[in-house]
């Protein structure tokens, strides 16, 4: 796909070069890389390609329409350009901040990029292994209905808000006890495929019946998600290929990502000052967040109508 996809870049590449090569000062070869220019200064061709190459596969027809529609916005952007920089916008402090910003982004992308560009698909052998050992995931597949609510707490309100729901086995009484509390929270009904979901919650999920819920905590976040109901839909390790291949090849990522950082973290001197410092200090010794609950028994009934008090 990615060859492909390459060598349709290189052909619309190609054909912008052949097409504007013939404008300008052919004795000097330089107005050939030239697209347009703008007050004075230059369009190039290669900057072109670089813009065309986000545009996707193209045909020959739509190429030359392409070039064209590219390099008028081009224009056009050149233009405010030209104009923020005569009004010194270049030099404002939040657009400085914004251009580093996105300098170091660039950058650190361009690094992993690199570091993963030679990374080798899935064997047939990882895509079996992976299929039988996640069988939530696709022997096993099922979408699930769920009722989900997210409740902002604090460090001193969490207990409160805990002790309220285990008090509580009418989630739509829950809703309107925490709108009198005044406590935010948002919940809705979702219908989620099994790889859709974190594959933590998957074991528990698949033991639950209708009606019943479980809750787990995040920084500032309390969850509380309850089944209504599931249907099987499993995969055949066929349909479930190219899933597995990009779950995979996102692994591989990640540990390529996570070494290479290793690497450098160990290298490198990093301080941290002020109160920074002590932040970071406080988020090393924090306690890691509760896994989820076990399943607690709730009003089926009441699920169904859903947090409506909340609404």
């Amino acid at each position: 796909m990615q060859t492909s996809h390459r060598f349709e870049l290189g052909t619309l590449a190609v054909l912008v070069a052949l097409s504007l090569a013939g404008c300008g000062d052919k004795g000097s070869g330089k107005e050939s890389q030239v697209a347009a220019k703008v007050n004075g200064d230059e369009l190039t061709v290669h900057q072109l390609n670089f813009e065309l190459a986000k545009v996707g596969n193209l045909s020959q027809d739509q190429a030359k329409q392409a070039a064209n529609q590219v390099l008028k916005s081009m224009v056009d952007e050149q233009l405010l350009v030209q104009k923020a920089v005569a009004d010194k916008l270049d030099r404002d402090p939040q657009v400085v901040q914004a251009l580093d910003a996105a300098r170091r982004q660039i950058l650190a992308q361009s690094l992993l990029q690199r570091l993963i560009a030679g990374q080798t698909k899935p064997s047939d052998a990882e895509i079996v292994d992976y299929y039988g050992k996640n069988p939530a995931l696709f022997s096993d597949r099922r979408i699930y209905r769920l009722e989900e609510v997210n409740v902002q707490v604090t460090p001193a309100s969490l207990a409160t808000v805990k002790a309220q729901l285990q008090k509580t086995t009418n989630l739509g009484d829950f809703g309107l006890w925490l709108k009198e509390q005044k406590i935010p929270a948002r919940g809705g009904q979702v219908t989620k495929a099994a790889e859709q979901l974190p594959l933590e919650l998957l074991p528990h999920l698949e033991k639950m019946k209708s009606g019943q819920t479980f809750i787990f905590t995040s920084p500032g976040t309390l969850t509380i998600v309850a089944l209504i109901g599931s249907e099987s839909q499993p995969l055949t390790q066929e349909q479930a290929r190219p899933m597995i291949e990009r779950f995979l090849a996102n692994a591989k990522k990640r540990e390529v990502a996570d070494a290479e950082l290793k690497k450098l973290k160990a290298s490198a001197k990093i301080e941290y000052l002020g109160d920074y410092a002590k932040l970071v200090e406080a988020a090393a010794s924090a306690p890691v967040p509760a896994a989820p609950a076990a399943p607690a028994n709730s009003n089926e009934k009441a699920i169904e109508k859903g947090m409506s008090g909340l609404k």
